[in-house]
């Protein structure tokens, strides 16, 4: 930039002098020369000769200066604007811009698809410049780019636009020929496109107002991985053994960690090894639990039955576990054995595990008088999520159960499950007829009197409001 008082300032009079004694000179030398030629013989053609190359070379020049007037300068030791460590470092500052394309180009009317992936390469300047020119040539872009650093190499994690007739194995087989190793590509969205660092405070958000969202929050983190809350006793007491050091462990494709609640929570990814950076996103996860201790969302619903009684629908947790026993107590031998499928005797023992927000999220009924006359569970089950009711005798065939399991589907469809299933016998009218009643595609499995049913989640037909409920109870009030 030049300043405005060296804008103002008037040339200094010898420079217009050597300028006017120059022109004169090529003028006197100029005329000097054409009446040398032009006595001669064939001195007119050369003169027109001379003017031609003259105005070719004057043309070429201003050409030629135009196209390169904007080059950027070369680095230093003489490398060129287009080197390998200038487009990598332009390629990570691009690509950290969410939004922003890092390499290549798609016209805005041709169909794209969303891919995330995740390769290996070396770590040496220029690996990733590679990468991001076969990209280049494959006229995709790159959205996001997360890098994991590793003892050997570097871990690269891409969110990527491309055009939609670009299949994964050429895609793969590009990037492979780049240098990349252990490639793995899937099908991303739009929920993709929000940043690691606002995505892990989102979660940590969910997770502090919800003990329950733990294995949710690891789930969302580490994308597709099968979560199991592993127990330090059984239901009747004895020692299972499990146990992890505070800090953890990583083995590739599995993480054990301390659960505050006592146990391990074991992470498996059987088709790609865990990084460094995601067991420690993990573990962080979990002692923001450990620190918080137990917490549950104390939301109530009050709801009144088509005969005029007012219930309470709210969240239980092991607090709940001296009422929850009162109520098996006055369950009948039936109503224990269709939930339980197993000795009655063993029902009490049971529900500190189902209490526990680590294993799922249970929903209380709660009459005006404080006694529990209902639970609904939503069991976290590996891949899957498990549905099961419990109503008291004299409170079955009033809706309540209906009730519960629409708002625990609600729950589910919340936590971005794809499918719930009930464990239940053949001849349970009461609990067939409620999962029919939610008006999804259902699936029937019988074995030994055994019935599995599976109803497949819909998000157009479902809300995380709750949309799915019954019209038999009225919701008279929320605090």
């Amino acid at each position: 930039m030049t300043s405005a008082k060296s804008a103002r300032r008037p040339h200094h009079w010898r420079r217009d002098l050597i300028e006017l004694a120059a022109l004169f000179t090529a003028v006197a030398v100029a005329d000097a020369i054409a009446n040398l030629i032009g006595h001669q013989p064939d001195g007119p053609y050369l003169l027109v000769a001379s003017a031609v190359a003259l105005v070719a070379t004057a043309a070429f020049h201003t050409w030629w200066a135009r196209r390169h007037s904007h080059a950027p300068p070369s680095g230093e030791g003489g490398s060129a604007p287009g080197g390998a460590d200038a487009a990598e470092h332009g390629v990570r500052v691009a690509a950290g811009m969410a939004g922003g394309s890092g390499a290549g180009g798609i016209a805005g009317a041709e169909e794209t698809t969303l891919w995330r992936m995740r390769t290996t390469v070396r770590d040496a300047p220029g690996s990733l410049a590679a990468l991001c020119v076969a990209l280049a040539g494959l006229r995709v872009d790159i959205l996001t780019l997360g890098t994991h650093p590793l003892a050997q190499g570097t871990v690269d994690e891409f969110l990527l636009r491309a055009p939609a007739s670009l299949e994964a194995q050429e895609l793969s087989r590009e990037i492979a020929a780049a240098g990349g190793t252990s490639t793995w590509i899937e099908r991303a969205d739009a929920h993709d496109l929000v940043d690691i660092p606002t995505r892990v405070l989102s979660l940590a958000t969910r997770t502090a107002l919800d003990a329950a969202e733990l294995p949710l929050a690891l789930r969302q983190l580490l994308g597709r991985c099968t979560i199991h809350s592993l127990p330090a006793v059984t239901v009747t007491g004895r020692p299972t053994g499990e146990s992890a050091p505070v800090e953890g462990v990583l083995e590739e494709t599995v993480m054990r960690l301390r659960d505050p609640s006592g146990g391990v929570i074991s992470v498996e990814r059987p088709y790609l090894p865990f990084t460094p950076t995601e067991f420690a996103r993990a573990r962080a996860l979990v002692e923001l639990d450990a620190r918080l201790g137990p917490r549950v969302p104390r939301s109530e619903d009050v709801l009144t039955l088509p005969e005029g009684n007012e219930i309470t629908v709210r969240r239980a947790d092991r607090g709940d576990l001296a009422a929850a026993r009162a109520m098996h107590d006055r369950c009948s031998q039936r109503t224990l054995g269709l939930r339980y499928h197993g000795p009655v005797a063993d029902a009490d023992r049971y529900l500190d595990h189902l209490l526990s927000p680590r294993f799922g999220r249970t929903l209380a009924v709660q009459t005006a008088s404080g006694k529990l006359v209902a639970l609904g569970h939503l069991l976290w089950d590996g891949d899957e999520t498990e549905v099961a009711l419990l109503v008291e005798d004299d409170w079955q065939r009033r809706g309540i159960g209906s009730e519960l399991l629409g708002r625990l589907v609600a729950l589910a469809v919340e936590a971005g499950c794809d499918s719930v299933y009930a464990v239940t016998q053949s001849h349970n009218t009461g609990m067939v007829a409620a999962m029919r009643a939610l008006e999804l595609p259902l699936d029937y499995q019988i074995e030994e009197g055994t019935l599995v049913i599976t109803a497949r989640l819909t998000t157009d037909r479902l809300t995380t409001e709750g949309s799915a409920r019954p019209s038999a109870p009225t919701e008279g009030a929320r605090r």
